[in-house]
């Protein structure tokens, strides 16, 4: 019950980045938008994940966080923004509220340059940040029991109100490791 408290707080802190009428569809025969037809932001150096959820296509990218020189920000390895999709594509830092509450992510180095996230609106998830082989940075989870690279969260959201949203479900996609292939699951909260 903790964690679904949890996800409805931070689905109204969502939604507080959302101007306009709320119902993402499913009214006068309107569809829910395919979470595949959402923009992907393809200009992010060392984009890590992103997040995307109803009612529109803003995204919260999850960035690894580097200096000039290319090395990785021990104390905060992970910077996370906005890409406001409804607003030209123009990149905002999240508020306290949205850091705190909803996007941010809890960070603990495990040593040899990995550390564990955790979101704090979803803490159950854990995600590990660390290199491949070719030296190169991703966020690792196990996605429907397979350990996948992170690449995409969405949530699906349909009508509700702005303090208790509708969630259906929670998707998670990434790239199995061993198979290389593509590998999605809906968590639907309970």
């Amino acid at each position: 019950m903790k964690y679904v408290r949890n996800w409805l707080m931070a689905l109204s802190l969502i939604l507080s980045s959302y101007s306009g009428t709320f119902s993402a569809g499913d009214k006068d025969g309107d569809k829910l938008p395919n979470p595949d037809e959402f923009p992907v932001p393809s200009d992010v150096p060392g984009l890590l994940f992103y997040i995307q959820r109803d009612p529109n296509a803003n995204t919260i990218c999850y960035q690894l966080n580097t200096d000039k020189q290319g090395r990785l920000s021990v104390k905060d390895p992970v910077n996370t923004f906005w890409i406001r999709y409804t607003d030209g594509g123009e990149r905002r830092e999240l508020n306290y509220l949205q850091r705190k509450f909803a996007y941010g992510i809890n960070v603990k180095d495990k040593g040899n340059a990995s550390y564990e996230l955790r979101s704090v609106a979803y803490s159950k998830l854990p995600l590990q940040l660390r290199k491949d082989n070719r030296n190169t940075y991703h966020v690792y989870t196990t996605i429907d029991k397979k350990e996948c690279i992170l690449s995409r969260v969405f949530i699906r959201i349909d009508g509700g109100t702005f303090w208790s949203p509708n969630v259906l479900y929670i998707e998670l996609k990434g790239t199995e490791l061993a198979t290389g292939k593509t590998i999605v699951q809906r968590i639907k909260p309970s």
